[in-house]
């Protein structure tokens, strides 16, 4: 197993019963690919910076992960550095503010190649040519020289897909790849996703509140709610035949799926801060059928065809 996730939790330090991450479990093999779904505020990208050892230091971090068969929460900074790009590579949400907006193009994509390959200067550019020819960018050469700003959206995200493609590392994270970005480009992004994760058979985790987008390249699927896990699946069955109230929700928002065309279904109420979540399952207050022991018991486990929901109405999912 590539990636092992046990109990991992987060927590404000200055108020450790404010949970932001909720006893996460799951897994990953070499060369699967894994979607990450839930509205915003549901603790996606707060997984995603806790696997890359990036959470703010306000948090604090327990649990497991386990990565190639090592233990990463003990880690420090500087064995994270080096696991960083080098073994787990992480396309960031906002190209913008994760690229550096006064260094090059070239030098930021070089600079993983020198670190952790042991390219000289020369080697390192010219690899960081030929990545950005094959993330699609035209002129890949004369694109070097240039810096963040004077590059269109979607030419940033390719970037940022390239630096973490540049010392092909076993796992990479993508963040809500295409948010932002014309449905044109959108398209062109996850078939580049695709194609590279396909070619270098690499592990993928596919981060976003777009279900479509994560219907397109993931083999299986985790639906998060308050930091908690709602509901787990082959993705295929899991948006074909939704068993857990909150992922149903998510399936019938979904456009074309509302009761009068033109109209889309809403999930009542929104998320809550985290300080306000139930004890027990997240997404009580919000659901028709939870009680008072939704309310102030963790939900059981429940399988259900191919997909484990965590939910204490077994008789309403079935």
């Amino acid at each position: 197993m590539l990636l092992k996730v046990a109990d991992l939790t987060l927590r404000l330090a200055a108020a450790p019963d404010v949970r932001i991450i909720r006893a996460l479990n799951f897994s990953l093999a070499a060369g699967e690919t894994l979607g990450i779904v839930g509205e915003s505020g549901s603790g996606k990208s707060m997984t995603a910076l806790a696997l890359m050892g990036l959470v703010p230091s306000a948090m604090q971090v327990s649990g497991s992960i386990l990565f190639e068969g090592r233990e990463l929460l003990p880690y420090d900074e500087t064995a994270m550095t080096a696991l960083r790009g080098a073994r787990i590579g992480m396309v960031f949400q906002e190209p913008m503010t994760a690229l550096n907006p006064v260094h090059r193009i070239g030098r930021q994509i070089a600079e993983g190649l020198i670190l952790h390959e042991g390219f000289g200067e020369t080697a390192a550019f010219a690899e960081a040519a030929r990545l950005l020819d094959r993330v699609g960018i035209q002129q890949a050469g004369e694109r070097l020289s240039a810096y963040p700003h004077e590059l269109s959206g979607g030419q940033r995200q390719r970037v940022m897909i390239a630096m973490a493609l540049a010392c092909r590392p076993e796992l990479l994270i993508a963040d809500e790849p295409t948010s932002a970005l014309d449905v044109t480009v959108q398209a062109q992004l996850l078939a580049l996703i695709r194609d590279i994760v396909a070619e270098r058979q690499m592990a993928l985790i596919i981060i976003s509140h777009d279900l479509g987008v994560v219907a397109e390249l993931a083999s299986r699927t985790i639906v998060l709610y308050g930091g908690a896990i709602m509901e787990e699946g082959p993705t295929r069955s899991l948006f074909r035949a939704p068993h857990h109230p909150y992922t149903r929700g998510l399936i019938a928002a979904l456009p074309g799926r509302g009761r009068r065309r033109g109209r889309l279904t809403a999930i009542g109420g929104s998320v809550p801060p985290p300080h306000k979540m139930a004890p027990g399952c997240p997404f009580h207050g919000r659901c028709k059928y939870s009680g008072d022991d939704c309310r102030d018991n963790l939900p059981p486990v429940v399988r259900c065809g191919e997909s484990f929901v965590h939910c204490h109405r077994e008789e309403a999912i079935h």
